[in-house]
């Protein structure tokens, strides 16, 4: 890749494309094939990355994979003012702890030049953590909460120990009552009824003197501690407040264009959205840099494309060299205005992949359906989509009761799935899937060849929330999810493998089998975790229930064809 100074990115291709047919339209980019144009633009930025040697980055490409930080790069085709077609490359945050390098577009703000607001301003919120860290970690705080809470300790038992004295003297001065209604003589026992309420008072007096001296000794050290404490949180919320208008400052700062020349910056792009608040890095992925770099020199964007390069993160899955299409979470919105007025691809994610398929039925009978889901094929509908299994089975039995639906299988996941045509039979049904009684077996193939022979998987599983439907593995909000695997047969470079998922998560075996703390192999097909291919190659191929009626114990098995298109 020729090496140019981050104003002048534009970059000629440098093997000829006469023979190129030019894209349409621009790339829908948050699912797509990239065009050839992008993918030969992508094989010369690769070139480049694995032979430069102007900066360092640990890609975990090496040796040393402790500090690896793998990163997503973009390209854009594009064509120039004097009609020539190129590309501009970018790469998403920072790279080599840098925004400027030399080739890749710069960034659409640069907060770390010297003499710009951020690091200044960024230098006063540093100065108030490091005096809150100061004050939080400081001896005397550490001694006030142990003095605070040895005192009151203290305060605890003696009271403790008083309130039993209590309790006995009133047992004693009760026994010492009805002894005496039968000995003593009334002027008698008036004397001493007088003299045991006199020890009553004495005891709660006592009592009261006691928590009045604890009270004062507390009081004194809850107050040299709330003094400290209130310093704390002063300091939190000035530190807070301080972050907060930088933030806003900093977001008003991403200003970005689209082909009617329209500034839009993050606070006015994000106001609608639910939370109406930019996400953490908002603006420094790769696809609206280089459509901000376009538009603001005359280039005419033609098709994009973004690929990861290097170690996949600790949480999440992400294929060396594989194209992914641009986040949800902190990419739509800004996209959406940068795009506007621009012809683009259909969405496929709005097409009904069902369409011109049927549902295999394996059984039927009065309370059940059991039926043999195609790859590519709903669930239950979707937010775009109706035409799915709930649907295609309420048409078939119109008269059934109930929801129909007691589990799902992804969309492009095929196989066994049982329909409750009765609300009795989904109360039963689903009482067994809570139970876990209901056995499943999966058939798998995946990109590999797999050592050992069985072994489990357990990695809790979340949403990630800026790149839905995507999972995240997540020790401290992710759900816990576990799944048994079990060799069936090697060939060249693939396993087939049975997987007995404990748990029934969102994508869980494909993150299990595709995530580098569990097989680190993904299932062949999978889009969103491995590369693409004829289909998914993941199979519901066994079902094992009672059924609902008879509690008769039934087995339903449909072999897997991995060879069918979806």
């Amino acid at each position: 890749m020729p090496m140019y100074s981050a104003q002048h990115c534009f970059t000629l291709f440098k093997s000829p494309v006469d023979s190129y047919q030019l894209p349409e339209r621009f790339t829908f980019p948050f699912y797509y094939e990239p065009h050839p144009l992008c993918v030969l633009a992508a094989a010369e930025l690769q070139t480049y990355l694995s032979t430069q040697t102007d900066w360092q980055h640990n890609f975990g490409l090496g040796n040393d994979k402790a500090n690896a930080i793998g990163k997503m790069f973009g390209v854009l085709l594009v064509r120039n003012n004097r009609g020539e077609l190129g590309y501009l490359a970018a790469f998403s945050g920072k790279l080599a702890e840098q925004n400027l390098i030399n080739g890749f577009v710069p960034p659409v703000f640069d907060m770390l030049t010297e003499d710009g607001f951020f690091h200044a301003e960024q230098q006063a919120i540093n100065q108030l953590t490091y005096e809150l860290t100061h004050l939080e970690d400081s001896t005397e705080l550490s001694m006030l909460r142990e003095q605070l809470a040895a005192l009151v300790q203290a305060a605890d038992d003696e009271l403790e120990a008083m309130r039993a004295t209590i309790i006995e003297g009133r047992k004693a001065r009760k026994l010492k009552r009805t002894q005496a209604e039968a000995e003593l003589n009334p002027q008698e026992l008036a004397v001493l009824n007088l003299q045991l309420g006199q020890e009553s008072v004495a005891q709660k007096n006592q009592l009261k003197a006691i928590k009045a001296h604890w009270d004062s000794g507390i009081a004194t050290v809850n107050a040299s501690l709330q003094r400290l404490e209130n310093e704390i949180e002063s300091l939190k919320a000035r530190r807070a407040m301080q972050s907060n208008v930088l933030q806003q400052k900093l977001f008003a700062q991403y200003r970005f264009l689209n082909q009617a020349g329209e500034l839009r910056d993050l606070n006015q792009i994000f106001k609608d959205a639910p939370t109406h608040q930019p996400p953490a890095g908002a603006g420094e992925c790769a696809a609206p840099k280089l459509l901000q770099y376009a538009f603001s020199h005359g280039f005419t964007p033609l098709a994009i494309a973004e690929f990861w390069w290097g170690a996949s993160p600790k949480s999440e899955v992400k294929q060396h060299k594989n194209f992914y299409g641009a986040c949800q979470g902190k990419c739509q919105p800004i996209l959406s205005h940068m795009l506007d007025g621009i012809e683009m691809d259909d969405n496929p994610l709005l097409v009904n992949p069902a369409e011109g398929k049927s549902i295999e039925i394996i059984y039927q009978d009065e309370a059940i359906v059991v039926v043999n889901k195609p790859a590519e094929f709903l669930s239950v509908p979707g937010k775009n989509i109706s035409d799915s299994v709930y649907a295609r089975m309420k048409a078939q039995f119109p008269q059934s009761t109930g929801p129909l639906i007691v589990h799902r299988l992804d969309m492009s996941t095929s196989g066994l799935m049982v329909i409750a045509l009765t609300s009795e039979a989904n109360k039963s049904l689903a009482q067994q899937f809570i139970a876990r009684t209901v056995e499943k077996r999966y058939v798998a193939q995946v990109a590999g060849v797999v050592e050992g022979e069985q072994g489990e998987i357990s990695l809790p599983l979340r949403v990630d929330l800026d790149d839905r439907p995507r999972q995240l593995v997540c020790y401290e909000h992710g759900k816990h999810a576990h799944t048994r695997w079990q060799v069936k047969s090697r060939s060249v470079g693939q396993t087939m493998l049975y997987l007995y998922p404990h748990t029934g998560r969102t994508h869980q075996l494909r993150v299990h089998c595709a995530h580098h703390d569990g097989l680190h192999l993904p299932i062949i097909g999978d889009d969103l975790y491995g590369s693409k291919a004829n289909r998914l190659h993941l199979h519901a191929q066994r079902l094992v229930l009672n059924h609902p009626l008879s509690n008769k114990r039934m087995t339903f098995e449909v072999d897997a064809d991995f060879s069918l298109s979806p």
